[in-house]
């Protein structure tokens, strides 16, 4: 069992960053894959970035490669989304996810935190 808390969300203006964090309970932490995703108001919940257990896998939607970067350290049980460039496109709820498999589909991650949300102004 593996829960998850995000925190990090806020206001900003389009050009700014943010950096989220998911801290997670649970001694296995590193065994998993860990993903963020995103929904924004009437959307479907979208992939965003994914990053395997060691950290040396990285996968990330088109819409944010160049301007997002995931990672993890397992010493603190915590993965990061720095977010950098924000545009008002980015405004949505953003939830990390762990899972068993490495994945960009929500379905194979069992575990999700509450949420953070993120808004950015133009």
């Amino acid at each position: 069992q593996v829960q998850l808390a995000e925190s990090g969300g806020g206001l900003v203006q389009a050009g700014d960053s943010l950096r989220l964090s998911c801290a997670a309970s649970g001694r296995t932490f590193s065994r998993y894959a860990l993903g963020w995703f995103r929904q924004a108001p009437a959307k479907e919940r979208e992939f965003v970035a994914m990053i395997g257990g060691s950290g040396r896998l990285t996968r990330y939607a088109d819409s944010v490669k160049g301007r997002f970067t995931i990672s993890r350290d397992n010493a603190k049980n915590t993965v990061y989304l720095q977010m950098n460039s924000l545009q008002p496109e980015d405004t949505a709820t953003y939830y990390c996810a762990a899972g068993d498999y490495f994945s960009v589909t929500d379905s194979r991650y069992d575990y999700w935190g509450q949420g953070t949300q993120v808004s950015v102004s133009s």
